[in-house]
């Protein structure tokens, strides 16, 4: 709305300005305010249901329209005492109109219904009752266009079921009950509920599912950011969709990982247990405020013993294995030595190494019978060993291959019995202390760490397991299969895999990628660049205006695609604390204390 601002007469004061418009004409139907034309109108029809963000439609008209709800809230007394009278007289009316043969009518009938079942709702404590005024006020800098913006916006109430009528002869009345003062001077109120009420939250989103339209239940997901097409807010529930898989895309510098660690915050907070794998450290402020723990591979005397059998314990002290788990490690010794050496075994050498691992676990004591299970496992060193000694040339081969990671530099890893068992509603597993040429053996390391959690027997909780910068592993395809199976079997354990990476072309470039895309039901897609924004259009569906806007997407902005819908939005943290936590600038990360060289620590 145009006009002049003034400040008040007097000394300024800090924050404290006042519109004071030098002319205000008053018209039957609206008001010349210093050039600008004002007509308001109030709402007295509703539509009998409303879902989430009805609203919406007038809070993002593209004209200039100010949209105000006046709000009281009714003493349960009064509020019980005038539903009493209303259906008494309801209850007349119909009483009535049956006694004289007459046809009934639906309205009445609908208002019946309703007022039962509100009076219910009221008298067990399930809501209260409120009295709320709608109104609008719209702005033109002419007359003529005045009367084409009332009418447009009369007609956009109407299709919503409003009937929003002109404040005749009350025009002055009806600005000022529409400017941000407080002031209700029209008094044309409604009843409302709690229910009903909620759903005229301005900030409601009717992009995606949020409140129970039948309840009125609180959404379960969590704020995903401010709705960039409208002035609402993206909730989104990833353990209510058909897999509780995510997909996180971006370039370098996109906000992938602001967006992760905001998501998982709020995760924790509704009890949700976090794992992380963490390539670059930015996950441990986060863990430290929020008690979690900590386990830095590569750390001095942090070592996981990859032929150790997945066998669980539980609050009494019982141990458990899957009947297969001795079959499950032996495979996993396959895939962790393909991902060790940077290629796949061929045949030969695959028939070496399955020899190898049941000679080794039977060196070792550890048979078939489950009885065994409990004896220590061999190591990555006891396996190379015989290896060694195996009379098929490929054994010796693979000995001298795996060298490096038993006796060599990067030895300390794999030279002893695990140490980094952790309970803690967070766990994150950081990869900085490790030479690069061990990033992805970790990463593969910590996943089945983290798996052997997932598939606990008797430790059933909902989980988000975080793979930051999944392309260490997707870019082998011992790696790249397994992150895949694990994507497959997650939703069956209760668990959401989070695949984040900045490299589109390893996750989508091929099969085993496409596998984990296509098992993950949500898709957050950040700023792309332009050389891969043609792989993500073809394999997300994407229209020209959605290409476009991620092409020059800030960062923070992303697309939210779903099953069933998508929606653009800004990730948003709170300032202070929560912001803090899950910034990942370079000189905020610097400026943090470093972790100390324990193995792990419960913080």
């Amino acid at each position: 709305m145009s006009g002049r601002d003034r400040r008040l007469p007097g000394p300024p004061v800090a924050g404290h300005q006042e519109f004071l418009p030098e002319v205000v004409a008053v018209g039957a139907r609206h008001l010349d305010v210093d050039g600008c034309w004002v007509g308001s109108c109030a709402v007295v029809g509703y539509p009998r249901e409303v879902y989430p963000g009805w609203l919406s439609p007038l809070t993002t008209y593209p004209g200039r329209l100010d949209v105000s709800v006046h709000i009281d809230p009714v003493d349960p007394v009064t509020a019980a005492e005038q539903l009493r009278k209303r259906l008494a007289r309801l209850e007349s009316d119909r009483r009535y109109i049956a006694e004289h043969g007459r046809l009934a009518d639906p309205q009445a009938e609908a208002a019946t219904e309703d007022a039962h079942e509100l009076a219910a709702r009221i008298a067990r404590g399930e809501g209260r009752l409120y009295r709320v005024g709608l109104y609008l006020s719209v702005s033109a800098d002419s007359e003529t266009a005045l009367a084409e913006e009332m009418a447009a916006v009369r007609a956009l109430a109407a299709s919503l079921l409003i009937d929003a009528r002109p404040t005749s002869y009350r025009s002055l009345q009806g600005w000022t009950t529409t400017l941000p003062l407080g002031l209700d001077q029209l008094r044309m109120r409604r009843s409302f509920d709690t229910v009903a009420l909620a759903t005229s939250f301005p900030f409601a989103s009717a992009d995606l599912p949020s409140p129970d339209p039948t309840t009125g239940a609180a959404p379960a997901g969590v704020l995903y950011g401010r709705n960039l097409g409208g002035t609402g807010l993206v909730f989104w529930d990833r353990f209510a969709g058909e897999n509780y898989n995510a997909v996180v895309l971006g370039h370098s510098g996109a906000g992938k990982s602001y967006f992760v660690k905001t998501e998982l915050l709020r995760q924790l907070y509704k009890g949700v247990h976090g794992l992380v794998i963490d390539a670059r450290g930015e996950y441990v402020p986060l863990a430290s405020a929020v008690g979690g723990a900590v386990i830095a591979l590569g750390a001095p005397g942090v070592r996981i013993n990859p032929l150790d059998l997945p066998i669980h314990t539980d609050a009494a002290g019982r141990r458990s294995a899957p009947s297969d788990a001795l079959t499950r490690q032996s495979l996993f010794a396959d895939t962790l030595i393909s991902v060790l050496l940077d290629r796949p075994l061929d045949p030969d050498q695959r028939t070496a190494l399955d020899h190898a691992v049941t000679t080794t676990y039977a060196r070792a004591g550890v048979t078939a019978d489950r009885a065994t299970w409990n004896r220590p496992t061999p190591l990555l060193a006891d396996l190379a060993a015989t290896l060694a000694a195996a009379t098929e040339p490929a054994g010796p081969q693979l000995a001298a291959q795996l060298r490096p990671f038993t006796h060599g530099n990067h030895a300390g890893l794999f030279t002893g019995p695990t140490t980094t068992s952790a309970h803690s509603h967070l766990v994150v597993y950081t990869l900085n202390r490790l030479p690069a040429e061990l990033r992805s053996a970790a990463t593969l390391l910590a996943l089945d760490s983290i798996w052997r959690q997932v598939t606990h027997p008797t430790d059933r909780r909902p989980r988000l397991v975080t793979v930051d910068e999944a392309w260490l592993l997707m870019r082998q395809h011992a790696g790249a299969e397994f992150l895949g199976r694990l994507a497959k079997e997650s939703r069956a354990h209760w668990a959401g895999l989070t695949v984040c990476t900045q490299d589109v072309s390893d996750l989508l470039g091929s099969q085993l990628g496409k596998i984990t895309v296509t098992n993950a039901a949500t898709h957050i897609l950040l700023g792309q660049a332009n050389q891969a924004i043609d792989e993500v259009s073809d394999t997300f569906g994407l229209t020209a205006g959605e290409r476009s806007y991620l092409i020059t997407a800030q960062a923070g902005q992303a697309l939210l695609c779903t099953a069933t819908h998508r929606a653009a939005f800004h990730t948003l943290a709170a300032p202070g604390a929560e912001s803090d936590l899950v910034r990942t600038d370079p000189a905020y990360l610097a400026s943090l204390t470093t972790p100390s060289d324990a193995g792990w620590v419960q913080l």
